[in-house]
């Protein structure tokens, strides 16, 4: 079996010691049951396929129960936590546990660079302002962000970019960009997304008041709508973001950075069946 540090669902890591016991003996999720002290025989299975849960407890039960130790049995009872979070936010607190546990241990962790990358909404300005400002201090870089940042932000952000080939670092000290792309374990990168688009949005709140009016386009729309009109809007949404790459992948020499926004979200919910005089 892989190492527990390379799993990110822990009902895989489950699944994979049953199949991996099962190849050298007899065993059954009876007995994976009663190894770990459950009395419901099928109890592990549910948890398996998703139909149920692990308690904080179940968890380091079972973690013994599969001869985890130490590391190994504190990283898998995160992990439980961090799969069955009830939330975007939980989950990122829980990871950030999970990362300091495995830097005491020497461990290195898959994905960082992107979780690190998404949870800030610094850090994809940061990348495009360095390359045209060729030989700027981090405290230049900062004073051009909107809203202004600090110097240590920048710098580790640049830090960060460098290491994970985002940007490439010139000998005469400017930066370029690269097009090496970021890969990690989708639920944890969407969870730092997650977080960047909530700071994102505040951003744009904030340019209400913050920003002049010539230099934003901020408006929207309250509507009624079907599931099929909700659809083809959802549809052409995508589109016109994609319209909006094809724009930007001509730009040549820029000289700021924008961000869009392109939100649509219910204000009510579903009215339930219809009304006898709507036929």
């Amino acid at each position: 079996m892989k190492p527990i540090t390379e799993y990110s669902d822990y009902r895989k890591y489950m699944r994979d010691y049953y199949e991996e016991r099962k190849k050298g003996s007899y065993f059954s999720w009876r007995e994976f049951a009663k190894l770990a002290g459950f009395t419901s025989s099928g109890y592990l299975k549910l948890v398996c396929d998703g139909k149920t849960r692990l308690s904080r407890g179940g968890a380091a039960k079972v973690a013994g129960a599969m001869g985890l130790t130490g590391f190994g049995a504190q990283y898998f009872c995160l992990l439980v936590e961090y799969c069955d979070a009830p939330d975007a936010n939980v989950r990122l607190e829980i990871f950030s546990r999970m990362r300091a546990l495995m830097e005491e241990n020497g461990v290195r962790i898959l994905g960082a660079e992107a979780f690190d990358y998404f949870k800030s909404w610094i850090n994809p300005v940061v990348r495009e302002l360095a390359p045209i400002m060729p030989g700027a201090k981090p405290s230049e870089i900062a004073k051009m962000c909107v809203p202004e940042v600090t110097a240590g932000d920048v710098r580790n952000a640049l830090t960060l970019m460098v290491q994970a080939g985002l940007l490439h670092l010139r000998p005469d000290g400017s930066y370029v960009q690269t097009n090496k792309g970021l890969s990690g374990d989708p639920a944890l990168v969407a969870g730092a997304m997650h977080a960047m688009q909530k700071q994102l949005t505040l951003l744009a709140a904030d340019a209400l008041d913050g920003v002049a009016r010539e230099d934003r386009n901020i408006s929207g729309l309250t509507f009624g709508v079907d599931e099929k009109t909700l659809w083809h809007l959802s549809e052409e949404l995508d589109l016109f973001r994609q319209k909006v790459k094809d724009i930007l992948s001509k730009v040549e020499n820029y000289d700021r950075v924008y961000r869009l926004n392109l939100h649509l979200f219910p204000l009510s919910k579903a009215k339930e069946g219809k009304d006898e005089n709507q036929g």
